[in-house]
């Protein structure tokens, strides 16, 4: 579809999209509002409307689609309904808005301001607390708040009590949080200017855009346009430089493998090559993923050839490695000891044998006779000349013995 949308007499400033009923919403520099929906593969207005008193600095829908919050510069806020009632309105007396983001349940809205702050109100629209912005410390200068991203749950989360709630500001000071009451949160400077954030669908990459200086040929350096990947922890996992002269804006496609950017008055597309938890072993592909509802991680044993599929589900799982009639799998464990287990599995899904280790593993690597799992500071090396069958998967979490390094461990130095 190639269609121009035709009803705004300024510059477009707003853009919120309700995926669950297909509706577009926008707003331009004179505050007009305009509702547009698909209708026989042509868009049309629905909805207008025109508060003529501010602009909007920001629409929102919530999860379920069925609300939306507008903010107003003067601080003025509206929620209303999917169908165009007004739910209610609210006048921040003092305060000038810029953003607006809804909890993954609905039962709380972030309001951003122009003065460093974010204040936390219910869905009615009473005041609960102002936001603690860790990563501001020993900031003075102005700064501008840029971006509060919520991922929302919809496709499960990495791991139990997973960092979800992005806040980052012009300066590239940024923290994620697990809610807004958090008082632990990652903090990350990126050395950016930032222009915006965006979660991708699952809540496991954040993509950070904007522009960074990077050392050039001799003692010069280079402003680049660059998008910086991060991890809910605040683990970075990539950078990509963008030519062109701004960086205005990016969004993910749906299903995460594309991210798009706004660059002048070009639009640029990337792949993303997801970094899959998988192995192959005997015919058989073995693949983690998360679920909703679930903490597990849903750990699918496939037979290619026969097409029969067996499930097991594995807490906190890390990394994915295989080899011959073997894989072996990564995962936590529940406790604070900061121990990672070897889990050993043949084909059709058995626990062969499991191996408690003092690290935590970024990497691994499955021979015939041998698991070799390497973390940042050290590489361990597990032998599994003849792999034991354990009866219950229960077992590697809560009643095997945990195993004893020894001489296995190599410690790396500079």
């Amino acid at each position: 579809m190639n269609q121009t949308l035709e009803g705004h007499s300024g510059a477009v400033q707003v853009i919120a999209w309700n995926d669950h009923h297909q509706k577009l919403t926008t707003s331009d520099q004179h505050g007009l509002i305009i509702v547009w929906m698909l209708y026989k593969g042509s868009w049309y207005e629905e909805m207008i409307n025109n508060r003529n008193k501010s602009v909007v600095r920001g629409m929102k829908w919530n999860a379920e689609g069925g609300k939306i919050c507008i903010v107003y510069e003067d601080g003025a806020v509206i929620v209303g309904s999917v169908d165009g009632n007004r739910l209610w309105g609210k006048e921040l007396k003092g305060v000038n808005l810029s953003c607006v983001e809804w909890s993954p349940d609905g039962r709380t809205i972030l309001f951003g301001t122009t003065k460093k702050e974010i204040h936390v109100y219910d869905a009615a629209g009473n005041f609960c607390s102002k936001m603690n912005l860790q990563c501001l410390e020993n900031v003075t200068e102005v700064v501008k708040l840029v971006g509060i991203t919520w991922y929302n749950g919809a496709e499960g989360y990495a791991e139990q009590e997973c960092p979800c709630l992005a806040v980052c500001f012009d300066v590239g000071r940024m923290q994620i949080m697990k809610a807004e009451s958090d008082d632990g949160p990652v903090l990350i400077d990126t050395g950016m200017q930032v222009m915006c954030i965006r979660w991708n669908h699952t809540g496991t990459v954040l993509a950070v855009a904007g522009s960074q200086i990077f050392p050039a040929s001799g003692d010069s350096s280079k402003e680049w346009n660059v998008v910086q990947f991060y991890s809910p922890f605040g683990e970075h996992l990539r950078s990509l430089k963008v030519p062109g002269k701004q960086l205005h804006m990016c969004a993910w496609e749906g299903s995460s493998l594309r991210i798009s950017l706004a660059v002048d008055s070009f639009i640029y597309f990337a792949n993303v090559r997801p970094d899959y938890k998988w192995g192959y072993c005997s015919n058989t592909v073995v693949f983690a993923y998360t679920k909703p509802g679930r903490v597990e991680h849903v750990v699918v044993f496939w037979d290619v050839k026969s097409n029969d599929r067996i499930v097991k589900y594995v807490k906190h799982v890390m990394l994915i490695a295989s080899c011959g009639d073997h894989c072996v799998i990564v995962s936590k464990t529940d406790d604070a000891s900061g121990q990672s287990i070897l889990i050993l599995f043949n084909s059709i899904g058995t626990p062969m044998d499991t191996k408690y280790i003092d690290l935590e593993p970024v990497h691994v690597a499955l021979s015939h006779t041998h698991v070799v799992a390497v973390s940042r500071t050290a590489i361990y090396t597990w032998q599994f000349k003849s792999p034991k069958k354990l009866t219950a998967l229960e077992m590697i979490h809560g009643a095997g013995k945990r195993g004893k390094e020894s001489r296995e461990k190599l410690n790396l130095e500079d």
